[in-house]
């Protein structure tokens, strides 16, 4: 016996049914024995993605450009537990950024990590190294900084799920409603500039700005230089490992300069020295500092050794400034900055082999 065929569903028409209430099925029961769908598992520390240096900046549609921050690179973790706050080399520095702390406890996530910059501005609303190192202590210093704002550049994990595969451009779609209407939190937008690069760049050393960012709109989010960031700089700056000093003969108990060294693979290569930048309560302080670290001979090999140098243990290291390098592999032009903390000591310029 033939069945009778089925009667399509009655169509409902909205100009006669105006007020009809529309309905769906009924809600099912879940049946247990199915998985629920996992959330990505939060990680604890992400290595970051770090700019590759370039001497002009990209051009195309293809590229972001943002302003290069003189400060100390930061993850923030907001997690069910509370917040974390970690270093570039993992280091926990909840404690020394309060004000950030509490700007990442006040987002409405339940969770999340984000990229960002630490700072300190000037007057003129410029990021500055120098008081940003002073309202931390100096090196080794262990002070509480209440000055301290972060600039956030990018989203890694939001809510439970890794964003950071996505394209940067998604991420910081995600970032800029994350931050909306937080424009004087101590957790900030570092705001993408829409500008042709070159323009950009030399409005920015116009202002005296150190720099520019570029970063590929399409790119995930991937640790080390790989080229998907890239930084345009003003002026050259970079961290170096300091092994020993030069005594002043003009003030007694002070340095006239730093001798300097780069890494190259796993061996240190001396770079040249520095001899400004410093005032004399700072030229005093470093000799303090390194004359408890003296050793008989030069972290890297040195061809000219007068008696006058006095030679230390590559464990400090200072933030220089310089113009170009000598065509021997000198620096040229340096003037200090200051001593870069020891949990940010992996930001040692590393030369090519």
């Amino acid at each position: 016996m033939a069945k009778s065929p089925r009667k399509p569903p009655r169509s409902i028409s909205l100009r006669h049914e105006v007020e009809a209430p529309i309905r769906g099925p009924a809600p099912t029961v879940r049946d247990p024995r199915q998985p629920h769908l996992p959330l990505d598992p939060m990680p604890v520390r992400v290595e970051p993605c770090l700019a590759l240096l370039a001497k002009t900046p990209p051009s195309g549609d293809d590229w972001a450009f943002e302003v290069k921050w003189d400060g100390y690179r930061l993850a923030v973790h907001v997690e069910p537990s509370g917040v974390r706050i970690l270093t570039r080399g993992g280091h926990d520095w909840t404690h020394r950024f309060p004000g950030i702390a509490a700007a990442a406890k006040r987002l409405d996530v339940s969770t999340a990590i984000l990229d960002g910059e630490a700072v300190v501005l000037d007057d003129q609303g410029r990021s500055d190294f120098n008081r940003l190192t002073a309202s931390l202590g100096g090196r080794g210093g262990k002070r509480v900084s209440t000055e301290t704002l972060l600039y956030a550049f990018d989203l890694l994990y939001l809510d439970g799920i890794d964003i950071s595969r996505m394209a940067l451009s998604e991420r910081r779609h995600l970032l800029e409603d994350l931050l909306e209407g937080r424009p004087l939190d101590e957790i900030r937008l570092s705001e993408e500039i829409v500008a042709d690069g070159a323009a950009l760049l030399k409005s920015a050393c116009q202002h005296g700005l150190e720099g520019i960012i570029a970063k590929h709109r399409d790119a995930p989010y991937r640790p080390g230089r790989r080229g998907d960031w890239l930084k345009i700089k003003c002026v050259q700056s970079e961290s170096f490992v300091v092994i020993g000093y030069e005594p002043s003969t003009a003030m007694k108990g002070a340095i006239a300069s730093l001798l300097l060294a780069a890494r190259r693979g796993d061996k240190l290569v001396y770079v040249g020295s520095v001899g400004t930048g410093f005032s004399d309560l700072v030229a005093r302080d470093l000799k303090q500092q390194l004359d408890s670290r003296k050793v008989a001979t030069p972290a890297a090999h040195m061809i000219k050794l007068p008696k006058k140098l006095v030679f230390t243990k590559a464990d400090l290291v200072a933030e220089i400034e310089y113009r170009a390098w000598t065509g021997d592999g000198k620096l040229r032009h340096a003037s200090f900055k200051g001593l870069r903390h020891s949990a940010d000591s992996d930001a040692i310029y590393e030369m090519t082999l």
